[in-house]
C-alpha cells in the first residue's frame, strides 16, 4: 500500500492488475487502483480538482485533470474517509501513477493541494 498525509489528508491506495482487454484492436493491460482520502485534520475540506500523470513503461506519459473524482466532489468532516475504485489502461505490462487533488478548506475558504503518492503499476505476470 502507498501511503502520503498532507496537511492532515491521508491519501492510501492499493493497485491490482485485472488482465488484457482488446480496445479498437490494440491491447491493453488492464488495472484497477483504490484510493482512500481520510481526513485527519481539524477542518472539514472539499475535493474540487484531480491531477493525474501516468507513466507507461513505452514512454508514454498522460496527463489526466478535471473535476471531482468518480463524478463527485466529496466533502469530508474531520475523521471522514471517503473511498473510490477507478481503472487504468496501459500499452505496457508496468507503469506508474502520481498526482494530486485540489482541495478547499470550507471554513477558512483556502484552497491546497495534497499529494497522491506515486505507485505502481505491475502486471502479476512480470514479477519473478
Amino acid at each position: 500500500m502507498f501511503q502520503q498525509i498532507t496537511k492532515g489528508i491521508k491519501i492510501s491506495v492499493k493497485t491490482s492488475f485485472k488482465g488484457t482487454v482488446l480496445r479498437n484492436y490494440q491491447q491493453f493491460y488492464a488495472f484497477s487502483y483504490y484510493i482512500s482520502i481520510e481526513n485527519k485534520s481539524k477542518e472539514t475540506v472539499k475535493l474540487l480538482e484531480r491531477y493525474w500523470v501516468i507513466f507507461d513503461a513505452l514512454n508514454d506519459i498522460e496527463y489526466v485533470e478535471g473535476e471531482g473524482v468518480v463524478g463527485e466532489t466529496p466533502t469530508l468532516k474531520p475523521n471522514d474517509i471517503y473511498n473510490y475504485r477507478s481503472n487504468c489502461f496501459l500499452l505496457s505490462t508496468t507503469g506508474a501513477m502520481g498526482g494530486n487533488y485540489k482541495m478547499i478548506n470550507t471554513k477558512t475558504l483556502e484552497e491546497f493541494l495534497v499529494i497522491i503518492p506515486t505507485f505502481q503499476l505491475t502486471s502479476t505476470f512480470t514479477l519473478n
